[in-house]
């Protein structure tokens, strides 16, 4: 069997296999799997990267509907035979749009669309034409965005989404600007970047990170561009059993009462463990900044939050610290669409820490920003991650493209208009069903946790090894093999592609499993060749006691 057994036989490309970033790993393991289905009867299987493998339907269908009236509404403003249309007209567009809601009585998405029309006529206020004239240009994409942080209205109902789903109903008194970005991807990049433009993060100042967490969140702030002083604090908790409850010793947190830790970067539930952070935690966090660090900026990334009912985001809890990136990708099926928000309370330490800023740096930025404005001292920080975003001369050309904001704003209706909450309970036991299926086949007993997402598991084979086989069965298996040698086996010997939880900084010996890719009855397959590769190193190592 050609496998990764012996340490000594490791060569010099396995050994630099550990180092890289686990979704460069992920393009070996999948060029493994590939070979390895070619050469048997194994289906490859990725669990590795978590694109979801569903897609919400409603709000897609109300977009394409939408995408019919808004040409219609162009051929009406001109209309050449040889395909040339017009940009369409505001005055009466709302009543041409109600008369085509009822023509379409029936057909798909025809009910969202008329539902959150209504909505937004009702709750907001919104002025009839000048909301379906903004949807008009939205599904058409003629024009540039404008505002081009973010549409009006796609605001107003992303709003909405944010205090429903990351405020669990309770958001604090004000509103939140949101700035529309190409996937929390960038959203990621517009951050990092207006940080330190701004003087707010500045080469070799010193961070925290909240491990294990999506990789790029650990190998940008290492980057020479930042090169910042990281202190790690690990979800490392375990219950009175021994298992893990992936979440943070109090002790550690309180290491950000130190104010030279200027930031805090997290993911909320974690990735890849899964977990929402749990209330001892954040009222750690919360005690930090307001008793010992006040001016602590803190970047959450909520993007499984919806996957946790009553989930509370630290946007709610601490919004005057707190920049809160979220993507519509995964929840909604979405990751091809590049849609999220970076959202900033109106009332925030970041334009208070610029206006605090040295005089030097004051006048280094009024140079950076004064093509946009006479006063840039007064300019947010957020409109400034806007023109970041272009290199601050291509301003006027930024933005979140509108068909993209479009389709953000029918996905945002579309739960905030689930009373019932009926996509929610589907999603979460989809799941759940596949994490089921996962755990009931490695033969673990996963225990019970409210706080657990489930979109990913973190599997610790030392700790589960240790509870089968015993604590010599563990060295054993730390001395004879490489912690990767589980990953490179799934791909060359079944087909199966599933990443080194080393690489989120988690236990070095742990697995990362993906519950968004495939289906049910594939999660059966993967925890089974788990269970059998398990098996067959305590086998060796029985073996290796004779």
């Amino acid at each position: 069997m050609d496998t990764l057994s012996d340490k000594n036989d490791i060569t010099q490309q396995e050994k630099q296999l550990e180092e890289i970033s686990p979704f460069e790993l992920k393009n070996y393991l999948i060029s493994m799997a590939s070979e390895s289905t070619r050469q048997s009867t194994y289906v490859m299987l990725n669990a590795g990267r978590g694109n979801p493998n569903w897609i919400a339907t409603e709000p897609r269908e109300a977009f394409f509907s939408l995408g019919f009236f808004g040409i219609a509404e162009s051929r009406r403003a001109m209309n050449y035979e040889e395909g040339i249309a017009g940009i369409p007209d505001k005055e009466g567009i709302a009543q041409r749009f109600e008369l085509y809601l009822k023509e379409e009585e029936g057909k798909p998405g025809i009910d969202l669309l008329k539902r959150t029309y209504e909505f937004m006529l009702m709750e907001h206020s919104a002025d009839p034409d000048e909301l379906v004239y903004e949807w008009a240009e939205c599904i058409c994409g003629d024009e540039y965005p404008m505002p081009d942080r973010i549409m009006k209205y796609t605001q107003i109902m992303v709003r909405d989404y944010l205090n429903l789903t990351m405020c669990n109903s309770q958001p604090p008194t004000g509103n939140y600007d949101l700035f529309a970005t190409e996937g929390g991807t960038a959203a990621m990049c517009y951050t990092f970047d207006s940080l330190q433009q701004n003087y707010l993060l500045n080469h070799g100042d010193s961070i925290a990170i909240m491990t294990p967490i999506f990789a790029p969140y650990i190998e940008i702030p290492q980057l020479a561009r930042y090169n910042f002083d990281i202190l790690n604090i690990n979800a490392d908790t375990r219950d009175k059993d021994g298992y893990h409850t992936w979440q943070y010793k109090v002790e550690d947190i309180e290491k950000l009462r130190d104010p030279k830790y200027k930031a805090l970067f997290l993911i909320n539930p974690t990735n890849p463990p899964s977990y929402e952070i749990n209330q001892e935690c954040v009222d750690a966090i919360i005690d930090v900044v307001n008793r010992w660090n006040p001016n602590l900026m803190i970047l959450t990334d909520d993007v499984y939050g919806t996957f946790v009912p009553g989930f509370r985001s630290l946007m709610a809890e601490l919004p005057h610290n707190t920049i809160c990136i979220y993507s519509f990708s995964k929840y909604f099926g979405a990751t091809g669409w590049r849609i999220a928000t970076i959202a900033i309370y109106e009332d925030n330490i970041f334009d208070r820490l610029i206006a605090n800023l040295p005089q030097g740096y004051k006048e280094n930025l009024s140079k950076r920003y004064s093509s946009l404005t006479p006063d840039v001292d007064t300019m947010k920080f957020i409109d400034r991650m806007v023109a970041d975003s272009r290199q601050v001369a291509l301003k006027h050309t930024s933005g979140l493209s509108l068909p993209q904001q479009m389709q953000m704003t029918l996905f945002a209706a579309f739960e905030v208009l689930d009373k019932e909450k009926k996509y929610r309970k589907a999603m979460l036991n989809l799941i759940h069903n596949r994490l089921n299926a996962l755990w009931n086949n490695m033969k673990f007993t996963l225990p019970d946790d409210p706080l657990r997402a489930g979109y990913y598991s973190e599997i610790d084979l030392l700790l589960w090894g240790g509870k089968l086989y015993g604590q010599e069965f563990i060295q054993y298996l730390e001395s004879t093999y490489n912690p990767i040698d589980i990953v490179i086996r799934l791909a060359k010997e079944t087909g199966l592609v599933v990443l080194n939880g080393g690489g989120f900084d988690g236990p070095v010996w742990s697995i990362r499993v993906s519950l968004a890719n495939l289906n049910e009855a594939d999660y059966v397959i993967i925890g089974q060749s788990i269970d059998r590769i398990l098996m067959e190193y305590a086998e060796n190592w029985k073996s290796s006691k004779k």
